[in-house]
């Protein structure tokens, strides 16, 4: 499978001048909303990413993903595994679950996310699953902006990465960017555009 040409096909290989959560500037963007507005394109994403989970041998009893961005790749990926699915969301700037999902002691958990960069909300997810008293036994997303080490693929952990070093990740590609920080941003330098911010936190 392309991953790289599926999200050029759906115009979610964004190109230009962007802000990402983290403060720094790229010339790229994964927009994966743009790929998961196509139900059979989420279908098929989500099915290869529950081949490589099912190949690993991992227990799963449900799926949770942070909210907004992990929603539509967790409830597909939970459908792919036929696997329950919760999901986590800021309330106050805390990540919480709530309406009325519970989680079972002893469930084993994979926290499901469109895009994983350096993992931050996946973690403030797993913590409260394992505060609940489940067992968070892997990560999973779509793309892995490559700050992360995922399966099949030994690239060291880059430092930005929050993971716990030999944590399972399953994605199904790596998508490695320049980035820079503001004050050296060469598209800044240019003088020919300002930095927008895409993503669901910022439009």
């Amino acid at each position: 499978m392309n991953v790289e040409q599926i999200y050029k096909d759906s115009s979610a290989l964004l190109e230009g001048h962007f802000l990402l959560s983290s403060g720094n500037h790229s010339k790229y963007y994964l927009q994966s909303a743009k790929v998961l507005e196509d139900p059979k394109t989420a279908k098929k994403l989500a099915e290869a990413l529950a081949v490589q989970i099912k190949e690993s041998g991992i227990k799963v009893d449900a799926i949770c993903s942070p909210a907004l961005g992990g929603l539509i790749a967790g409830f597909a990926l939970a459908t792919a595994l036929d696997v329950r699915f919760i999901f986590a969301e800021r309330v106050e700037k805390q990540m919480t679950i709530r309406r009325g999902f519970e989680v079972k002691e002893g469930e084993n958990y994979i926290i499901c996310e469109d895009i994983i960069t350096t993992a931050g909300s996946a973690l403030e997810a797993a913590s409260q699953v394992e505060a609940q008293g489940g067992n968070v036994v892997a990560f999973a997303a779509l793309a892995n902006r490559g700050f992360c080490t995922r399966v099949g693929n030994n690239e060291p952990q880059k430092e930005n990465c929050k993971l716990p070093k030999g944590t399972k990740l399953f994605a199904l590609d790596d998508f490695t960017f320049e980035m820079y920080a503001p004050n050296d941003c060469p598209i800044c330098k240019e003088g020919k555009s300002t930095a927008i911010k895409p993503g669901s936190r910022g439009n």
